[in-house]
């Protein structure tokens, strides 16, 4: 394996969209959402590192779950985890990283990936990341993988590229925000746009070059470190110097400012898994589109479901369709699937009762 590839595994994120299944305490990357026998971060890292050292590989995350990345990536120690003292978003914890990695290694090429996301196909996405690499050892370049859409998604964030470029590795035109349904459409009928995946690739050199640039105020703070940084006095430092970050993501504080932008289309299916909808596409589905995880149901008049239990008893539906069952502890939830993504103002809901 090649000793200057690195990985910066993101996996400080809550997944309220999941609850009650995922909660502060525990989260979505911590679960085996999908009943495969592996977590979603336990998932991650077996993909990364087959192109990636495992030593190689950092997680960032919260410091409340410093002991669940412990137990759930037992090869893993101690100092490749980053515990971030407060939540700021991607930006600053993508800087602090980088400056780790440089200190240890200048030459060093890496992936910024979510913990939490779904590939099948895990052969293309290490076949997609080398090539990534490979352009971004030769070139000043800030890379993203790009997925191709197979909907118009208003979710999801756009990318569009230069469409005269005929080489695989295109040049971003720019960055879009969520489109409405009407816009979606018209980007699927580009042909130039993909979702935004938040997937990047580049050299440790070409990001803190560009967090020098574009970000001036947040890497001069994250500088004042550079010495206590892979040593026993870096916990100290970022204790109390990461709240005073500005709390924004990668692709507002850099991605989008920068000129040297490019992105390869993916060749691997991909799935946010961003909610329970979401969750049920990957799902296997009976004769009626049901998708049952963990649990022993009998369905009758029942359609397009997701049914998911932790608990031992038989759940019995009849005349229910398009809705989110899940069955959790002390929480029962029934709720139609096309208001899921009111589950998050729910979740707020019952946390005060």
């Amino acid at each position: 394996m090649n000793k200057n590839y690195y990985a910066i595994l993101m996996a400080g994120g809550v997944g309220s969209r999941f609850w009650p299944v995922s909660t502060t305490e525990f989260p979505k990357q911590f679960h085996d959402m999908l009943g495969a026998g592996s977590t979603l971060i336990q998932k991650t890292f077996s993909r990364l590192s087959k192109i990636i050292p495992p030593e190689n590989i950092l997680i960032l995350t919260n410091e409340r779950y410093n002991d669940l990345v412990l137990e759930q990536l037992p090869m893993v120690k101690q100092a490749q985890v980053l515990l971030e003292p407060a939540m700021r978003n991607t930006a600053p914890c993508i800087l602090y990283a980088s400056l780790k990695i440089q200190k240890q290694n200048p030459d060093a090429v890496m992936v910024v990936a979510p913990s939490d996301h779904w590939i099948e196909d895990e052969d293309a996405f290490a076949s997609d990341l080398q090539q990534c690499f490979d352009f971004c050892q030769k070139e000043n370049a800030l890379m993203t993988l790009g997925i191709q859409p197979t909907f118009p998604n208003t979710g999801f964030g756009y990318i569009e590229y230069d469409k005269s470029d005929a080489n695989s590795i295109k040049k971003v035109n720019q960055f879009r925000e969520k489109p409405d349904y009407e816009t979606a459409k018209s980007f699927l009928e580009a042909g130039n746009f993909l979702w935004n995946g938040g997937i990047f690739i580049w050299s440790v050199k070409s990001i803190t070059q560009s967090f020098e640039k574009f970000q001036p105020q947040m890497n001069a703070l994250f500088q004042k470190g550079i010495t206590s940084y892979n040593t026993n006095d870096e916990k100290e430092f970022i204790h109390n110097n990461y709240e005073k970050a500005e709390n924004v993501s990668i692709d507002y504080a850099v991605m989008e400012k920068a000129k040297n932008v490019f992105v390869l289309p993916a060749t691997f299916d991909w799935n946010d898994l961003g909610t329970w909808g979401q969750l049920h596409e990957k799902l296997e589905k009976d004769e009626n589109n049901n998708g049952v995880i963990n649990a022993k149901v009998v369905m009758e008049n029942a359609s397009n479901n997701i049914v998911r239990s932790d608990a031992n008893k038989l759940i019995v539906i009849d005349g229910l369709n398009d809705y989110i069952i899940v069955d959790k502890e002390g929480i029962l939830l029934i709720y139609p699937k096309s208001k899921e993504q009111d589950i998050k103002r729910i979740t707020a809901l019952a946390n005060k009762l």
